[in-house]
């Protein structure tokens, strides 16, 4: 594991631990995108995905709401996405402008090529995703123990449901039916994709992440 600067604020690090704290940590979702005009400089012509896999882009784009609001903010969060999970299964995911992540292929039943390939497929997380650590480290190198770091990865039902539905949706009509309908197949989906999902954020640790978010959707199933 790589050696790090001590931590100058670790207030939100005593704070996940239940410790009494002198206020709450202050960090807000998203807080690096596109309302920072620093954002669009550095992304330049390179599309989301295109940053996600460059460790030296995602780096700087996490760092710039800590530079521009040094003292504001209590957490920092690695630039990256949740569907870089269906990614490394083998799906195709791009990110449209002004609508987000689409699945051009979504799975449309166990009987898909596309889900028997999934199924098969040997994942090597460590190595399909190794972009995502390469920036994690870089990240906690450039931070210098201002903030912790966050971490982050997709819950497996959220991952399922944007693997089926081909992208964001409110009313979950295609994931819904296909557990209805294939029971068996969308646990052994689940559990695979938790599996990677465990290995995942264990990498992250590895690699520098001090604290970790989930990323999940909240439905009835009545």
């Amino acid at each position: 594991m790589a050696q790090f600067p001590p931590m100058k604020n670790d207030l939100l690090l005593r704070a996940a631990r239940g410790e009494k704290v002198e206020r709450p940590p202050m960090w807000v979702m998203r807080q690096a995108g596109r309302y920072l005009p620093e954002y669009h400089e550095a992304k330049g012509s390179h599309d989301f995905f295109e940053c996600c896999r460059s460790p030296e882009i995602a780096s700087t784009l996490t760092l710039q709401p800590i530079d521009r609001y040094a003292g504001l903010i209590d957490g920092s969060i690695i630039f990256s996405d949740i569907l870089v999970i269906p990614q490394a299964m083998g799906m195709e995911v791009i990110m449209v402008d002004k609508k987000g992540p689409h699945f051009p292929d979504p799975l449309m039943s166990p009987d898909d090529k596309q889900y028997q390939e999934i199924m098969e497929r040997e994942v090597d997380v460590k190595e399909s995703l190794d972009y995502v650590y390469k920036a994690i480290t870089l990240t906690r190198q450039k931070l210098d123990g201002r903030v912790p770091l966050y971490g982050f990865c997709g819950a497996p039902w959220t991952l399922l449901s944007y693997m089926v539905e081909g992208g964001g949706t409110k009313m979950f009509k295609q994931v819904k039916t296909w557990i209805f309908k294939y029971p068996e197949e969308s646990k052994k989906l689940l559990q695979k994709i938790a599996e990677l999902c465990v290995e995942y954020l264990a990498l992250q640790v590895v690699a520098g992440a001090q604290v970790h978010l989930t990323h999940s959707f909240h439905l009835a199933l009545s």
